[in-house]
């Protein structure tokens, strides 16, 4: 990421936040005025989106002006992924995110992220709960007020929630069922990657699997996460020696049995909880996009629904 910081000198106090940034990026007013509007200015640690603000002293600016080796000004996508409702009430609302899609804004842009489409959806802010990486598809959930937020996020903090994923993964000499306790950390070798292995100084992450189909080309796993993390069930798998097709950061292969991996083929299925204001469970599902799909197919399977249930045996978290 490439970004201009610069503290507020004496002489800058009280000018326009879009004045001072013309004069230090050296960029016309246009061009400044669309780096504010796209969320890529912090004044104060804060995404700032008014360019007639006026500054304080010893305020900290930020600019980012590169992400991803990208302009925050570069156009945006012609057809943003689209994304569904699949159940709404007047406490919250369940989505399906599709692939492709960021679950909230990133530093440099606003406006094209999951959180921005429902929130513009509800005309009201959208209480984000938990996140999937930006190429993993499938349910999220949202509260539609401050109380079924904070409700909501419980039940991600204390384990309640239950989640099923499913993944396409190549072949390998996987048991038919099993548990999978390794700590995640960071690996120093690889930025932006996790390693699940118990030779470093990890946080606790446990995923109980079940393997659905067991090919020559590919396998088809399903994926109940006990924890958490961050990049969980990517790491975990990679450290079993099967990472998720089209996932090319763990390694993952993009092709398998004829059949193209676009992305990392990763789909969050199904999501139960305690609804917020009346306490009952519900579940929500999303149907398998067409990506992953056509693994299903090919290996004449239906994906599973209904009920979230521990392969018998598999001890879950408590």
């Amino acid at each position: 990421m490439k970004r201009r910081t610069f503290r507020v000198e004496t002489a800058q106090v009280g000018l326009p936040l879009g004045e001072v940034l013309g004069a230090e990026l050296g960029l016309p007013r246009e061009e400044v005025e669309r780096l504010v509007a796209v969320g890529a200015v912090y004044v104060g640690g804060r995404r700032s989106r008014d360019a007639s603000a006026r500054l304080g002293a010893q305020q900290v600016v930020t600019v980012v002006l590169e992400e991803g080796g990208v302009s925050p000004l570069a156009a945006a996508p012609a057809s943003a992924p689209e994304w569904r409702v699949l159940f709404e009430d007047e406490s919250v609302i369940a989505v399906d995110k599709p692939a492709g899609m960021t679950a909230q804004p990133t530093e440099g842009r606003v406006g094209d992220s999951l959180v921005d489409r429902v929130g513009a959806y509800l005309k009201r802010p959208a209480g984000l709960v938990h996140r999937l990486d930006r190429e993993t598809s499938g349910v999220t959930v949202f509260g539609k007020s401050s109380e079924a937020t904070s409700a909501l996020a419980g039940e991600f903090r204390e384990g309640r929630a239950r989640k099923r994923y499913l993944a396409a993964v190549g072949p390998v000499a996987l048991p038919s069922q099993g548990t999978i306790d390794l700590p995640l950390s960071k690996d120093p070798s690889r930025p932006g990657r996790w390693r699940a292995s118990r030779a470093a100084n990890g946080i606790p992450a446990l995923t109980v699997y079940r393997v659905l189909h067991a090919g020559a080309d590919f396998h088809l796993v399903e994926l109940l996460p006990q924890t958490g993390r961050t990049h969980q069930l990517r790491a975990h798998l990679t450290a079993l020696g099967a990472p998720i097709l089209g996932d090319s950061r763990y390694g993952g292969a993009a092709r398998a049995g004829g059949l193209a991996a676009p992305r990392c083929l990763l789909h969050a299925q199904a999501l139960e909880l305690a609804h917020p204001r009346t306490g009952a469970s519900v579940r929500f599902e999303a149907p398998v996009p067409e990506d992953l799909a056509r693994f299903f197919s090919t290996a004449g399977l239906v994906a599973p629904s209904g009920p979230i249930l521990l392969p018998s045996g598999q001890p879950g978290r408590e």
